[in-house]
């Protein structure tokens, strides 16, 4: 498998250092708000890619963070008149039920930043004695970025532009260099949360949590690290600045995706913008399977643009799928054709390649409609066995463990006996032609709350 490396410029082939064990970690969330939209886009991406590099033999740790301390934490609970170690507790709940609820299951581990602050003192104390670090009187220790002569090989510059995630602490009038940020701040006065150390009484830098957090579970160097474009500058290039100052060990990380932004009217969807759809209220309109959906078909590296009539053409494609599956279970027929085994055969090539070529979802799923029009046309013409529709089936289920983006549930219909019994009386007045009785009985059936439609092969069900 191939995936673009943003540390090389190219597609590169996955290579883990331990064979078929792969080391991962994503960027995970600031828990002082809601999480929105275009953070459920980086987070499915990751959960269908790790699924993915399971399904195909590896073995997967996936790492996340939640950054439960800073800046944005501090000032937001000052908003509310709540201690910040409140507000990062209620929000982080929140966003480990957004996950669940999207069905996100993939994540190893979820890393409290404030959990780990042993590692982040023993780390900021390392780069001391390096050199890479200095001290700033009543105001913390920076990292030095002149000192480490590779700094912004990843993002290819130096200097912040208006897309880049930062952290206000980073700002000091008395930095050495404009672009040095901040490892350990000082305790101002007030109620500002702070640990007793031999680097003084403060807190941790937003950057220095990360490498702190990925050595303590992967050591100096890893495989692969995920996360929002925003991130690549310069929080990304500072990790890399930090860990690699400390090991001397180069790489730190083999291979770095940045996932696209998700947009509106072609504005990135952010809290500062005001124009963000939290990931809950868009639950209360739509299933998940739909916004997993809506984020699959989309390249993972590329930007997508959300809206209403966007995701009204989701609810018709998922429906064509479910639509599809409704018929191949209804097969009884014996007979079969080779162009159907083949047609099979194709399909799960050609959707596997297109995964393995820099996990190219939006082709995938071109291969996966191309085959559900042809098996259609089959099934019109009844030349599909029951044995080969069993097969067609259970791929889609292999399918769907990777991306859940179909809800079996729906499928398999329990129907309630009253329904049951509907639906013979109707079928006993087709048999016999009444068709005004069969009408009345289907219009009873839609105020019962299910839709009929009739196939070659009897009539399918489903919830309306």
């Amino acid at each position: 498998m191939k995936i673009f490396n943003t540390l090389t410029g190219k597609k590169d082939l996955i290579k883990p250092v331990g064979g078929k064990k792969i080391n991962l970690f994503v960027c995970g969330p600031t828990v002082y708000d809601y999480s929105h939209l275009g953070h459920a886009r980086n987070y499915i991406v990751f959960d269908i890619f790790v699924k993915y590099l399971k399904h195909i033999g590896f073995k997967v740790f996936y790492l996340q963070n939640v950054t439960d301390l800073d800046d944005k934490i501090i000032a937001r609970s000052r908003e509310r008149g709540v201690s910040p170690k409140d507000l990062a507790v209620a929000f982080e709940n929140e966003y480990l039920k957004d996950m669940k609820n999207l069905g996100i299951t993939s994540v190893s581990k979820y890393a409290k930043a404030t959990s780990y602050i042993k590692e982040i003192i023993s780390q900021i104390k390392r780069l001391q004695e390096k050199g890479f670090a200095y001290e700033i009187a009543e105001d913390g220790i920076y990292f030095d970025i002149s000192k480490f002569k590779k700094y912004g090989k990843l993002s290819g510059r130096t200097a912040l532009a208006a897309e880049d995630a930062v952290s206000r602490i980073d700002y000091s009038k008395n930095k050495r260099n404009r672009g040095d940020f901040c490892l350990w701040k000082f305790k101002q006065e007030g109620l500002e949360p702070s640990w007793a150390s031999s680097l003084g009484q403060g807190r941790p830098g937003w950057h220095i949590e990360d490498t702190a957090i990925t050595e303590r579970f992967f050591g100096p160097q890893y495989d692969v690290h995920g996360g929002a474009r925003d991130l690549i500058f310069p929080h990304h290039e500072a990790e890399i600045s930090q860990m690699e100052a400390i090991s001397g060990k180069s790489p730190l990380v083999k291979y770095w995706m940045h996932v696209g932004f998700l947009t509106v009217g072609g504005q990135k969807m952010s809290k500062s913008s005001g124009n963000f759809i939290t990931i809950s209220d868009f639950l209360k309109r739509c299933p998940a399977n739909y916004l997993r959906f809506y984020v699959s078909k989309n390249l993972w590296s590329s930007p997508m643009d959300y809206s209403e009539s966007a995701m009204i053409e989701v609810k018709s494609a998922v429906s064509k799928i479910e639509e599809f599956l409704r018929r191949i279970k209804l097969v009884k027929t014996i007979r079969g054709a080779k162009k159907i085994k083949n047609l099979i055969k194709n399909f799960k090539v050609n959707f596997y390649k297109e995964l393995d070529d820099d996990f190219n979802t939006p082709k995938a799923f071109a291969v996966m409609f191309e085959f559900i029009k042809k098996a259609n046309q089959l099934l019109d013409e009844e030349k599909i066995s029951k044995k080969e529709s069993t097969k067609i089936y259970k791929f889609f289920e292999e399918i769907n463990k990777i991306f859940g983006i179909i809800d079996f549930k729906k499928i398999s219909l329990t129907v309630p006996a009253k329904i049951k019994k509907l639906l013979k009386e109707r079928e006993t007045a087709r048999r016999n032609q009444n068709w005004q009785k069969s009408d009345e009985i289907r219009k009873e059936l839609e105020k019962q709350g299910y839709m009929i439609e009739d196939t070659k092969f009897g009539a399918t069900i489903k919830k309306i």
